[in-house]
C-alpha cells in the first residue's frame, strides 16, 4: 500500500543512457578544458624557469601513472561511487590551492588536478562498460566527444582571457563546474556498478592484473593505439607552438589552432556515421595513416612554416577521428570481470604518453630542429597503422548468429556484436 506512494524512479532508478554519460563527460571537459592553457602559465610564473616546469610535469606524470594503477585496489575497499566523488572533490581542492598562488600551492594544485582526472576517468570508463551495450560503445564515444566539444573548444581561450581580467577566475569556474559534475553524477544514481564475480579471488596487489593485460593481444594493441594517439596530441599542443614561435608566426598561434581543432569535435556524429558505414578497423587504419602523412609532410615543409603548420592542423583533424574510433578496440575487448582493472590500465595511456613524448623529443632535438619531432610522431603512427592491420575486419559491426532451423517465413536472425 505504501509502496504505491513512492515514485517509480525512486524505487527503480532508470538505467543511465548514452546522453547521460555524454553530459557527465561534457562537464568534466569544462572542469579541465578551462585550465589546460592556464596551468602552464601559472606554473611558469611561479617558478620562472622552463626547465623547472618540465621537471614538474615529468614528476607529476610518474605520480599520476602510479596512482592510476592503484585505483583498482582502492575501489576494492572504497565503493566506486565514493571513489568517483573523491576524484571530483580533488578538482575542487586543486582549484582552491591554485587560487592561493604560492609556488608549492600551484604545484600541488596541478598534481591534484592530474590525480583527479585519472581517478574519475577510470571510474567513468568502468561505469560505461557496466551500463552501455558493447554495440553502442561507438555511439557513446561519439556522444562523449560531442558534449565535450564546447569545454575543450572554448575552455582554453576563455581560461587565458579570464585570467587576464581576474587571475582566480578560471579556477573559480573550474570549481563550480566540478560541483555541477558531482551533482549530475549522484542524480544518475550509478551506484557501484554491476557486480560480476570471478572464479578466483582477487589479490590486493595492483600490479597482479598486468600479466592478464599483456596476455591479451587485443588489449595491448588498443592501449598502444591510445598511447600513440595521445603522443600525437602532445606534439600538436606543446611543440607546434614552439615551432611557430621560432618561425616568427607569433606566440598566440598555438592556442588559436588548438581551439580551431577542438571545434571539430562537433563533427563527431558525422565521423560516427562514416565509421558505421565502413568499420572500426578501416577507420582506425585510415586515421593513423592520414595523420602520419600530415605530420611527416610538416617536417618536409619546415622551410615553409605556414604550409608546415597547415599540414599539422590537417593531421590534428585525423587525430579527432582517432579520438572517436581508436579507443573502441580496447573497450570492446575488455572482459566484464576485469572492467575496473583494465580501465586503470587504459587510463595510463595519458601518463605514459606524457612521459614518452618529452623524452623522445629531447633525443630528437639532439640531432634535429623542432620540426623533426613531427616526423618522429608520424613514424609512431605508421607503426600503429601496421598494428591495426591485425584487427578483426568486422569489429564493431553486427553479425548474424546461427539458430535452429525455422520455417522460411521466420528466417530473421538476431544481431550481436562482431
Amino acid at each position: 500500500m505504501h509502496e504505491r506512494r513512492i515514485p517509480e524512479w525512486v524505487r527503480h532508478a532508470p538505467a543511465p543512457s548514452v546522453r547521460d554519460f555524454g553530459i557527465l563527460a561534457g562537464l568534466e571537459a569544462v572542469v579541465r578544458g578551462i585550465l589546460i592553457s592556464v596551468f602552464p602559465l601559472v606554473i611558469y610564473r611561479a617558478l620562472g624557469d622552463a626547465g623547472a616546469v618540465s621537471s614538474v610535469y615529468f614528476s607529476i606524470g610518474i605520480v599520476s601513472l602510479l596512482v592510476g594503477l592503484m585505483v583498482p585496489s582502492l575501489i576494492r575497499f572504497v565503493p566506486r561511487r565514493w571513489a568517483y566523488s573523491f576524484g571530483t572533490g580533488l578538482f575542487i581542492v586543486s582549484a582552491l590551492l591554485a587560487i592561493e598562488g604560492s609556488p608549492m600551492a600551484v604545484i600541488a594544485a596541478l598534481a591534484l588536478n592530474t590525480v583527479a582526472a585519472v581517478t574519475t576517468f577510470i571510474c567513468f570508463n568502468a561505469y560505461v562498460l557496466d551500463y552501455i551495450n558493447r554495440i553502442e560503445l561507438g555511439k557513446c564515444e561519439t556522444s562523449r566527444m560531442l558534449y565535450s566539444a564546447l569545454g575543450w573548444t572554448g575552455g582554453p581561450m576563455m581560461g587565458v582571457i579570464a585570467m587576464e581580467y581576474w587571475p582566480p577566475a578560471p579556477f573559480v569556474i573550474s570549481a563550480l563546474a566540478a560541483v555541477a559534475m558531482l551533482i549530475v553524477f549522484w542524480r544518475m544514481r550509478l551506484g557501484n556498478g554491476k557486480h560480476i564475480s570471478r572464479a578466483k579471488a582477487q589479490t590486493g596487489n595492483p600490479l597482479t592484473f598486468l600479466p592478464r593485460f599483456f596476455a591479451q593481444p587485443r588489449l595491448v594493441a588498443g592501449w598502444l593505439f591510445a598511447v600513440i594517439r595521445s603522443c600525437g596530441w602532445w606534439i600538436y599542443v606543446v611543440y607546434l607552438p614552439i615551432f611557430a614561435i621560432e618561425a616568427g608566426l607569433g606566440d598566440q598561434l598555438g592556442g588559436i589552432l588548438l581551439s580551431f581543432t577542438n571545434g571539430m569535435l562537433f563533427a563527431a556524429p558525422l565521423i560516427l556515421r562514416w565509421m558505421q558505414r565502413t568499420s572500426v578497423k578501416r577507420t582506425v587504419r585510415t586515421g593513423f595513416l592520414a595523420a602520419a602523412a600530415c605530420f611527416i609532410a610538416a617536417t618536409a615543409l619546415a622551410g615553409l612554416p605556414s604550409l608546415a603548420v597547415a599540414m599539422m592542423v590537417a593531421g590534428s583533424l585525423w587525430l579527432i577521428v582517432l579520438d572517436i574510433s581508436a579507443g573502441l578496440p580496447f573497450l570492446m575487448a575488455v572482459k566484464p570481470s576485469e572492467r575496473t582493472e583494465m580501465s586503470a590500465v587504459y587510463s595510463s595511456y595519458r601518463d605514459v604518453s606524457g612521459i614518452l613524448t618529452p623524452g623522445a623529443a629531447w633525443l630528437v632535438l639532439l640531432v634535429s630542429p623542432v620540426a623533426g619531432i613531427f616526423a618522429a610522431g608520424g613514424a609512431a603512427m605508421i607503426g600503429a597503422w601496421a598494428i591495426a592491420a591485425h584487427l578483426h575486419p568486422r569489429l564493431g559491426k553486427a553479425r548474424i548468429t546461427m539458430e535452429p532451423a525455422k520455417p522460411p517465413s521466420d528466417s530473421e536472425t538476431p544481431l550481436e556484436l562482431a
